[in-house]
């Protein structure tokens, strides 16, 4: 690990974390379709006691005090917005969390959203991984669609380098915990 890049001591433990749970070498074919040399299953992080609490260290320094909810799209947002929403808790910050739907619900509680979005609530959208955003901006499109207001986007791992700019060009403050060359990999590779 040495020739990676120095980073401060939260996200170094995150980054140990998920080298060592998270990242499978190998060769895979991405959601893109093109193929690849690794990938990142971060739920392995996510999803591990360990590894939530180094994820919510990340997230809760990041994220802005004027959000009051954190979500995105089921499943890659699910243990990453509720981790942190419990954890957050248990350090006396309250955020509601929330997961968006793949597809609309048309029973019981219909629509997209469930968990305790509210109208009016300032948001960070959160996910595990991303390459190229498309999930997070679905995210963000049903948050305002129901009347909330996306202030904030972080992932465990950026992998693809274009999220930045969508994020920039949403106007949405965009800062994601790790990227693929944190983690000795080219974005996009």
């Amino acid at each position: 690990m040495s020739s990676l890049p120095p980073l401060e001591p939260a996200r170094e433990a995150l980054r140990r974390h998920v080298l060592t749970h998270s990242l499978k070498t190998g060769t895979f074919t991405l959601k893109s379709g093109r193929a690849s040399t690794w990938f990142l299953d971060t739920k392995q992080t996510a999803c591990r006691p360990d590894g939530i609490v180094l994820v919510a260290d990340v997230a809760l320094s990041l994220i802005p005090p004027e959000v009051t909810a954190i979500g995105g799209l089921t499943m890659g947002a699910d243990p990453v917005a509720f981790g942190v929403a419990a954890i957050a808790a248990s350090r006396g910050r309250s955020l509601r969390s929330f997961s968006v739907r793949k597809e609309a619900k048309d029973h019981g509680v219909t629509g997209r959203v469930a968990g305790a979005l509210q109208p009016g609530d300032k948001v960070a959208i959160v996910e595990d991984t991303v390459t190229r955003g498309t999930s997070l901006f679905d995210a963000v499109e049903v948050v305002r669609a129901f009347g909330a207001h996306p202030v904030f986007i972080t992932v465990i791992v950026d992998r693809g380098g274009t999220c930045a700019e969508m994020a920039r060009s949403a106007k949405i403050s965009y800062e994601p915990m790790l990227t693929a060359p944190q983690l000795g990999y080219d974005f996009g590779s």
